[in-house]
């Protein structure tokens, strides 16, 4: 594949990947008491359900926007591939289900799983040379740190 085929796929596919977790960050802050009311119904605890929702909308909104911008993505894409283990099997039990929403809770098991391997692909190889970590590796201003300069190990 050539470099330039390699860095706007890599780009079309964090665009992508991050669509998901921004428009549920978004769908939660707009429906904040009927997401409280759906996680409750799913068996978590009536006290805990305000700070996990807090959690869960900050790391969809936050993270989504990393992996958008190609910010960190290494990092935020291990912490989404983390919050999807917990999220998966809560939510899309489908094990717990019969018929049809047996049916369309596979589907949305099935579908986090290829999500978790697409950000376990940008955890491994990182964001692309479309992105600010590309950018920010490349500037000398950048903490090296944070954003080993190209050439040079940290």
């Amino acid at each position: 594949m050539s470099p330039q085929v390699q860095q706007y796929a890599s780009l079309a596919g964090r665009v992508l990947l991050s669509v998901i977790f921004l428009l549920s960050g978004i769908t939660k802050l707009m429906q904040w008491e009927g997401t409280q009311a759906h996680m409750i119904a799913q068996g978590m605890p009536a006290g805990a359900v305000p700070v996990l929702l807090a959690l869960a909308t900050l790391v969809e909104i936050v993270g989504g926007l990393a992996l958008l911008l190609g910010f960190q993505t290494r990092y935020f894409s291990l912490l989404l591939f983390l919050y999807l283990i917990p999220t998966t099997l809560i939510f899309h039990n489908f094990w717990a289900y019969q018929g049809q929403a047996q049916q369309a809770q596979l589907i949305n098991f099935l579908k986090n799983l290829a999500i978790m391997g697409g950000l376990l692909k940008f955890f491994a190889e990182g964001a692309g040379a479309i992105s600010l970590d590309a950018a920010l590796s490349a500037s000398r201003y950048a903490p090296a740190m944070l954003w080993p300069r190209r050439g040079r190990r940290v």
